[in-house]
């Protein structure tokens, strides 16, 4: 069974079929400009992990309380860099 959830922060689709998945943002990440975006973007493939296989694994990845979860981690990132 295919499935796509569109989650409502930062562009983030996942797609899962079969137990698989792929994980696409529109605004998670920043452009390569210096090493300090890199690091920052490594951060942000962390938490692309762990959100496609929280879905793949059929955790609800769309409640509020997991979507609130997703903001605190990408925010608590982004105040250290």
């Amino acid at each position: 069974m295919k499935k796509e959830i569109k989650l409502p922060c930062f562009g983030i689709i996942v797609n899962i079929e079969d137990g698989a998945g792929a994980i696409s943002s529109t605004d998670l990440k920043t452009e390569h400009n210096n090493e300090e975006d890199e690091l920052y973007n490594a951060a942000m493939d962390g938490i692309e992990s762990i959100i496609m296989a929280h879905a793949c694994a059929g955790v609800d990845i769309e409640t509020p309380e997991y979507i609130e979860g997703i903001e605190t981690a990408v925010n608590a990132c982004a105040n250290n860099f």
